[in-house]
């Protein structure tokens, strides 16, 4: 029983990489003119998962730098607002899976317990 409730902590998880990465986000487009400054970004969710389900005790996701498709700004820096809002509509997304996971698996959970509301 304990382990089918692994949804729960899986689904939490993924919220929080979201929000992290939501974040992370927010400082490279508030860096977008900053001389120098490397867009960042998280590993994915799997791979933090699969650390996680290989590692006694767990790891957070790394934060990465990502490799431009396009030539750096004359001045250094990496941040294309274009390929950052599309990373933040990725980010948007994983969260409201995480959350209708939770929801539905919360909604389950009172079915079962023959309880609707």
């Amino acid at each position: 029983m304990a382990a089918d409730l692994n949804i729960f902590a899986i689904a939490g998880a993924k919220a929080r990489h979201a929000v992290e990465r939501q974040s992370i986000i927010a400082e490279n487009v508030a860096n977008a003119d900053t001389p120098g400054f490397r867009a960042r970004d998280l590993e994915s969710f799997e791979k933090a998962l699969g650390r996680v389900k290989t590692r006694l005790g767990g790891a957070a996701a790394r934060v990465i730098m990502i490799d431009s498709l396009g030539i750096a700004a004359p001045n250094g820096n990496t941040v294309s607002l274009e390929d950052q809002m599309m990373r933040a509509s990725q980010a948007s997304r994983d969260h409201d899976i995480a959350t209708t996971i939770y929801a539905k698996s919360i909604a389950m959970l009172r079915a079962a317990l023959g309880k609707s509301r």
